[in-house]
């Protein structure tokens, strides 16, 4: 009988485990919609963010606006799982010390990403919503010069 319930405590004991592990690897599928190519073009430019999956825990973007032949603007961008948390890591070539910054997922929904890092100078705040499967509106906000700014880019979906 002991025999018994040890068996039955030891396999509750690893079915328990492997249900945690899959949870934790679990963030980072709510955001399976940024995947792919999204646009938007201006009079000043076009604004392009691709996104691909490297692994069950990391997609790897990139985000780049050109006008006319020249690239004004180029990050790399992370979106990485470390256990429970996921964090996004933002890299402009040229701005702190060509090292990645993180920031913290605060919101995950269907339709949301929030990802926040308050000790960066700006942006602050990352915000993804997705209106609907080809379109979104990408969001950085925070305190620039003492002041609160917000820029929106709407975007849509092309590959």
């Amino acid at each position: 009988m002991f025999q018994k319930i040890t068996l039955i405590l030891l396999l509750l004991a690893i079915v328990s485990c492997k249900n945690s592990e899959s949870n934790e690897k679990d963030k980072i599928k709510s955001a399976n919609w940024l995947l792919g190519k999204w646009e938007t073009k201006t009079a000043d430019g076009t604004l392009s963010e691709s996104w691909k999956q490297l692994n069950d825990s990391t997609f790897q973007g990139e985000s780049f606006f050109i006008k006319n032949k020249d690239t004004l603007h180029l990050e790399t961008i992370k979106l990485q799982q470390k256990r429970e948390e996921l964090f996004y890591y933002a890299k402009v070539k040229g701005q702190d010390n060509d090292k990645p910054v993180p920031f913290k997922m605060t919101i995950a929904t269907e339709k949301q990403l929030v990802f926040e890092n308050p000790k960066h100078d700006y942006p602050q705040k990352i915000n993804y919503n997705q209106i609907t499967k080809d379109s979104m509106i990408a969001e950085i906000s925070g305190v620039q010069l003492g002041k609160p700014t917000s820029e929106k880019f709407g975007m849509k979906k092309i590959e």
